[in-house]
């Protein structure tokens, strides 16, 4: 409206226009001698359809640079109502605009409504109920020369709309944004009469405060609700709406939640809610790790054991999620969820808790969930040659840890397993039916938990081990990779173990992982270990010299 009196100051008063972009309902009061309105401006300027669908047209579509920059598409509150629509909430959208933000929000979602601009189509329209959704559009559409826009095409409605409306009005509870009832009278005497007021009436404040809204609201006992605008308005009952929904829904199975991110992982209208979905698995097993007890009177291997499995079994369905997101996203493209998701499982199991006392061996335990995670997630990798991925996990992942001083270090020093666990203690678990004093007790805890998620896409246990493995020797690399960055400000690790059957026949000194990371590595031109570990000249030499590392470790550990 601004810039259509512009225009007009533009022809009539060149010198006012200025005056005219500042305050338009006061130029066109001063020099029309009425009220500015929309309907009463069109039929100034343009009074036949045809003029004014010509004046309109540079309104609606948007140019190259105005759809990069989304102008004139649609708004948060058009997207918005369109996931109402999609979830059943909302299956009729009375409209007084012509423009087709409405359609393409609903294209956006998947939703092909019907739409209904003319009255003649009426007749020939699919049944309300039967419709994925109707837009009604009571004014016509812009490119139509249909539309009604002055004030005496808004008195008098056909008899078709009279009818389709009143069908309308009086089987849906109407929520109504951004429309004034001041102009559309025809619109206004529908609705007051309509005989029931089986359902209610919701209006925004912002648009309902005129004297027509006010009559409409206590005529149907309607409620004013407070919002900002349609953005806000249809935003926030759509979040509502999806609390009420998690509310209600008995928890995913582990099956459902899989089948729903493999449906979301491909989809990037959807990334939202695979955030969503791994996000509120993620926070279910940080609020188990926060839970967990520091200290518990008469602590032994049974009550440990017991602390490890409830970690184990609340995440499960974390892990699952993760190993399907990570076995299928080949392109990377979901790598920062993963990351986000490790990182704020370990940020739960390194907060302290002032004032408690603490018993070593389970503040550990808090972690276990994180290393799980990550055992997980590393073998998936590994499997499906998702290299980067792992050394990122390891590399980029950071946390705190509060040693006397907060330090940051990377996920692979803070979960490494020997601090998380201990090694006499995981071998006098129970489950090793009193102790089967494994020369690597960890690997073994840990191989044993994970197995159960990659039965289907594992199937074979001699494969799994193998890869399980693999997973070892690259986590023992980046282990002694960072131990030189971190060995001066924390206690760093050294190299890890391998796993117990790890080792070559032909050459005891040669782990039977180096040779499958070093096969794997001739198979990938981009290979990025070679870089991690010091380019081409570096490379052989650093995976020689890690064996040294590693065999010292087994040593230490067969005495």
């Amino acid at each position: 409206m601004t810039e259509l009196v512009r225009r007009v100051a533009a022809v009539e008063d060149p010198a006012s226009i200025e005056d005219a972009a500042s305050d338009p309902e006061k130029w066109w009061h001063d020099h029309h001698g009425e009220h500015l309105g929309y309907s009463s401006l069109l039929e100034a300027l343009a009074p036949t359809p045809a003029t004014r669908q010509g004046l309109l047209a540079d309104f609606f579509e948007p140019s190259d640079e105005e759809r990069e920059q989304r102008i004139k598409t649609p708004s948060r509150g058009h997207l918005a109502i369109a996931e109402l629509v999609k979830r059943g909430s909302v299956k009729v959208i009375v409209t007084t605009n012509f423009d087709r933000l409405m359609e393409q929000a609903l294209d956006a979602v998947g939703i092909a409504p019907q739409v209904i601009a003319r009255p003649e189509a009426v007749n020939g329209m699919k049944p309300l109920a039967h419709a994925p959704a109707t837009v009604i559009k009571v004014h016509g559409d812009y490119l139509d020369l249909g539309s009604r826009n002055t004030p005496a095409e808004l008195d008098q409605y056909p008899e078709e709309w009279v009818t389709l409306l009143a069908r309308v009005f009086d089987e849906y509870g109407l929520v109504v944004s951004g429309w004034s009832a001041e102009w559309d009278t025809a619109l206004v005497r529908l609705i007051e009469s309509t005989p029931n007021r089986r359902y209610p009436l919701y209006w925004d404040a912002r648009s309902g405060k005129g004297a027509n809204a006010q009559k409409l609201i206590a005529a149907r006992s309607g409620q004013i609700i407070p919002a900002a605008g349609a953005d806000e308005l249809f935003n926030e009952l759509s979040s509502a709406l999806e609390a009420l929904d998690r509310l209600a829904e008995p928890p995913l199975t582990t099956a459902m939640a899989v089948t729903r991110l493999k449906r979301y992982l491909p989809d990037p209208v959807r990334r939202i809610d695979l955030h969503d979905l791994v996000m509120e698995a993620t926070d279910k097993v940080g609020e188990g790790v926060k839970n967990q007890p520091l200290s518990i009177d008469g602590l032994d291997a049974a009550i440990l054991q017991e602390v490890l499995e409830a970690h184990r079994e609340q995440s499960r369905q974390l892990c699952a999620l993760l190993v399907a997101g990570v076995w299928h996203d080949l392109d990377g493209a979901h790598d920062r969820l993963w990351m986000d998701v490790l990182e704020r499982l370990i940020e739960a199991g390194t907060t302290r808790r002032l004032g408690v006392p603490v018993q070593q061996v389970l503040e550990q335990a808090r972690l276990y969930s994180a290393l799980l995670v990550h055992t997980a997630v590393g073998v998936a990798a590994t499997r499906r040659g998702r290299d980067p991925l792992l050394i990122k996990l390891a590399t980029e992942v950071m946390g705190t840890v509060d040693m006397g001083t907060r330090i940051r270090l990377p996920a692979c020093q803070i979960i490494h397993p020997y601090r998380v666990l201990d090694k006499e203690s995981v071998n006098a678990l129970p489950r090793w039916n009193g102790g089967s004093g494994w020369t690597y007790p960890l690997s073994h805890l840990l191989k044993a938990d994970v197995r159960a998620i990659f039965e289907d896409l594992i199937p074979e246990a001699s494969d799994y081990e193998d890869t399980f493995h693999g997973y070892e020797y690259r986590m023992s690399l980046l282990h002694e990779n960072t131990n030189a960055t971190y060995s001066g400000v924390y206690h760093a690790m050294p190299g890890e173990y391998v796993g117990e059957r790890a080792w070559s026949w032909d050459d005891r000194n040669v782990p039977l992982a180096e040779i499958a990371f070093r096969d794997a590595g001739q198979r990938n031109s981009d290979w990025p270990w070679v870089r991690l570990l010091g380019g081409e000249a570096g490379y052989d030499q650093a995976l020689i010299d890690h064996r040294g590392v590693l065999e010292n470790f087994k040593y230490h550990n067969m005495r």
